[in-house]
């Protein structure tokens, strides 16, 4: 909690780097020079304090902490690379990575009692899924999610591992399942003159190629995946919420509004954020304050990010031209 004490310590250890970094700037830029740096000095000494003044405040939030719960976020669609927002390269949501170190930060910051997760994606691809998951899993403390509007698929395969789930009653939750496709693009190869000759050492080691037309073993071993998939789902969906496999399979990978969620055992309870909030304080035993901690993506990402919407950008527009105005929409993943 953010105490008279804690501001109080806060504002002497800021006060105090000031203060010594304007003694040394003072010395080291302006008394001791007898040029032109006399000059410049005291600009060097201000800029000193500033960077001195920012660090300590870092320092001192962590030595008089004014919260003791964290909270992290998993919005948006869940991938080991994150998305960014066309060629600015601007971060729409992280990538799992990023969400996993918040959330290790939080178990190694002393300050952090517990921990909320805050659920809004559609859900993603399976191991990023999971890296969130296991780390939300290892942290030492009650952990309660709430999901806004979506806690599906991959985001409510995170939430399995929290110690409660809250939804609003519009909240969409479940998609208890595991979807695989793959393209087929032989008939419009054919069509362009393009043919597929095969080198792959294995049976199986070209299955799915967009190329190659599936025959029924192709299928049967790509469906076999999915269903492997699907199971350990249904698994660790059971384990988590106490729910009986056939149950969860019951769902048929359907998504519920809040109270019908609540109904089948998939949600603890229907409430908000505050009401996530109030059942981690009465797992703490006394009132709390929460800090987001939020992932910040790198300069590298975002060039990474721009580049790829820019060859996405370049690929759809050599698509639309080979097939033309009528099938302007093609899209080749």
């Amino acid at each position: 909690m953010d105490t008279l004490g804690n501001r109080l310590g806060r504002l002497v250890v800021v006060v105090l780097a000031v203060l010594g970094a304007l003694v040394v700037g003072w010395t080291v830029f302006v008394r001791v020079p007898r040029d032109v740096a006399d000059l410049l000095g005291v600009l060097f000494a201000l800029a000193l304090a500033v960077v001195a003044a920012r660090a300590a405040a870092r320092i001192a939030g962590r030595w008089f902490a004014a919260y003791d719960v964290a909270e992290v976020a998993v919005a948006g669609p869940i991938s080991r690379d994150g998305t960014t927002d066309g060629l600015t390269g601007g971060v729409v949501t992280p990538p799992a990575d990023a969400v996993v170190e918040q959330v290790e930060r939080a178990d190694d910051d002393p300050n952090v009692e517990g921990l909320l997760v805050k659920l809004n994606t559609p859900g993603g691809e399976i191991v990023p899924s999971d890296d969130i998951r296991l780390a939300v899993e290892r942290f030492d403390g009650p952990v309660v999610a709430y999901a806004t509007d979506r806690c599906a698929s991959g985001g409510y395969w995170i939430a399995t591992s929290c110690d409660r789930l809250f939804a609003r009653e519009g909240s969409l939750v479940g998609s208890i399942g595991v979807i695989g496709s793959t393209v087929n693009a032989k008939a419009l190869a054919e069509e362009l003159g393009v043919s597929y000759e095969r080198f792959a050492a294995g049976k199986y080691k070209d299955a799915g190629q967009p190329l190659k037309e599936l025959d029924e073993d192709d299928r049967d071993y790509l469906q076999g995946l999915v269903d492997d998939y699907y199971d350990d789902f249904v698994e660790r969906v059971a384990e988590g919420r106490d729910l009986d496999p056939a149950t969860v399979r019951e769902t048929e990978a359907k998504v519920f509004l809040g109270r019908e969620a609540r109904d089948r055992g998939l949600v603890d309870e229907i409430g908000t954020a505050r009401d996530a909030e109030d059942a981690l304080a009465g797992e703490l035993d006394h009132e709390v304050t929460v800090e987001a901690f939020r992932p910040s993506p790198g300069l590298l990402h975002r060039i990474r990010g721009g580049s790829s919407a820019l060859a996405r950008a370049a690929g759809t527009g050599v698509a639309a031209a080979l097939a033309g105005d009528e099938d302007a929409d093609l899209r080749l993943r």
